[in-house]
């Protein structure tokens, strides 16, 4: 297990090539529950050492988003891509308050871990409630506000393959469901639509106004 992992219980470590039995008795959850939760067990099933530290590093990168912070930050200081950026910025900041600042106080979903306090974790355990995840949230707010800026193919193609490993650790750490990560995919592609939008609108405001100022 990486330094500083966590568990939500007191648990023995997952030993080498060898799946954590499970002893809850899933079938006493609620239906939708159970069935994600037999997605999340599946998955456990292809645990590894170096896959788990790789997985803990790579996760870690967006725990408050700062992985897609950064690319727009960087984006937003090279003049050619400085609308790029600009929306990248705003489509997290819409990200965050829709799924922070507004559904997770709102639904207040446990965590798998929650649920099933037995599995061991690689990560510490995430502050607040699991739906939607914000990981996803904001991985896809950056991709969608690269993809409906039309930024360069690449870019938007290397940002959207991070973008669904970011959503699908969430699960390899037992942290978030599926629907987690599908309401957050959904709500990160919205802002990053949203971003794209605004920053485009802006843009062409103040267009508008240079054009003004030099008549």
């Amino acid at each position: 297990m990486p330094a500083g992992a966590a568990s939500c219980s007191l648990v023995p470590e997952r030993s080498a090539g060898r799946a954590f039995p499970r002893s809850l008795p899933f079938k006493t959850l609620a239906s939708p529950a159970v069935n994600e939760l037999a997605i999340l067990d599946a998955i456990q099933l292809i645990h590894t050492p170096w896959l788990d530290a790789l997985v803990a590093a790579y996760t870690s990168t967006s725990d408050v988003g700062q992985i897609w912070i950064l690319l727009g930050i960087v984006l937003a200081i090279i003049p050619k891509t400085r609308k790029l950026g600009a929306a990248v910025l705003v489509a997290v900041l819409i990200g965050a308050i829709i799924t922070s600042g507004i559904l997770k106080p709102l639904i207040m979903r446990p965590r798998p871990c929650d649920v099933n306090p037995l599995v061991p974790m690689i990560v510490d355990r995430p502050h607040g409630s699991s739906f939607p995840s914000g990981h996803a949230t904001a991985a896809f707010a950056a991709f969608g506000a690269l993809l409906f800026s039309k930024g360069p193919k690449p870019l938007v193609i290397v940002v959207g393959i991070g973008a669904v490993l970011m959503a699908l650790t969430r699960l390899y750490c037992y942290v978030h469901y599926p629907t987690d990560v599908l309401a957050g995919t959904v709500v990160g592609l919205l802002a990053g639509f949203a971003a794209a939008k605004i920053v485009e609108a802006a843009s062409r405001k103040l267009q508008e106004r240079r054009s003004q100022s030099h008549t």
